[in-house]
């Protein structure tokens, strides 16, 4: 059977208020778990505005319709006023996800601040970052964080290096086509990456040559029996002002056979044959549709 790993980023307070509990809603009537990773700390989105200069940025933000998604009290946190506290604001809403029979995980503790930040920051600076997104995390749920995707699929040498010091079973924080051990400054790290496989949806809206009206039977083409299939969704698109478009289509997959299934299973299954996993080098590249470079497989 076809699988698809399904893996939903959770960036602002008003996804976690509002997107979750709505996929949350859909995945039960559709008796469907996946992968909820989500954002710990303070909610600073206005900050990103500060990337309008990088190649690309202004034209995703024209074609996604940024304010009306968002909304401009999400665009104004961290700048006109402080950021919420996600974990403190929401924790039961969290420990729900769970509840309901879906893996959590942690997106990061501050998504500007590591996306915008990581390759600036010393080895000493990202493990307390990551140190303390796992202390909130456990908080929270009680236990620790068996898994992270970086925000903006961010990582480094340093960031691998704390992942492997908490022992994940693996991490989301890449693009590209296979699950693979990342090596970098010539260290090959331990914590396998299960990558994203597919284009996310603000990739392709608003593209001419995406039609929105084709975009649903686009993905199905993309998902191959024989590839490692994972998507992204963000709670603040598919759970919010996409939703109808997102129940329309896994609703598609479900009638191809395409099985809807946590990450956690792919790596689980991926690590039965631990010795025929590559290892590949993490390097920086670029994605159609997406401003800014990302970590991805050599």
């Amino acid at each position: 059977m076809t699988k698809l790993g399904l893996k939903i980023d959770i960036d602002t307070e008003m996804g976690t208020r509002i997107g979750v509990p709505n996929l949350l809603r859909l995945f039960e009537a559709l008796d469907i778990k996946a992968t909820f990773l989500f954002s710990l700390g303070p909610d600073n989105t206005g900050r990103a505005l500060k990337r309008i200069f990088r190649p690309g940025f202004f034209k995703k933000v024209s074609r996604t319709s940024v304010l009306q998604v968002y909304g401009l009290k999400t665009i104004c946190n961290g700048i006109l006023w402080p950021g919420p506290h996600i974990a403190k604001k929401h924790g039961s809403l969290m420990r729900s996800v769970k509840d309901a029979g879906h893996e959590v995980g942690i997106h990061c503790y501050d998504h500007i601040y590591w996306q915008d930040k990581l390759h600036t920051l010393n080895e000493a600076t990202v493990r307390h970052e990551v140190n303390k997104t796992h202390e909130v995390f456990k908080s929270v749920f009680g236990f620790l964080a068996r898994t992270m995707g970086a925000a903006g699929w961010q990582a480094s040498k340093n960031s691998l290096a704390a992942y492997d010091d908490h022992n994940l079973l693996y991490a989301s924080d890449t693009r590209g086509e296979k699950a693979f051990f990342p090596v970098a400054g010539r260290r090959t790290f331990t914590t396998l990456q299960i990558p994203t496989t597919l284009p996310t949806l603000d990739e392709l809206l608003g593209r001419p040559e995406y039609p929105f009206e084709t975009l649903q039977d686009r993905y199905l083409e993309l998902i191959k029996p024989e590839k490692l299939n994972v998507l992204t969704i963000h709670a603040e698109l598919e759970g919010m002002a996409y939703l109808e478009w997102f129940e329309i289509f896994l609703r598609k997959c479900l009638a191809n056979d395409i099985a809807i299934v946590p990450l956690q299973q792919l790596a689980i299954e991926t690590l039965t044959n631990k010795e025929k996993i590559p290892a590949l080098p993490l390097i920086q590249g670029s994605v159609d549709g997406r401003s800014g470079t990302l970590a991805m497989h050599g």
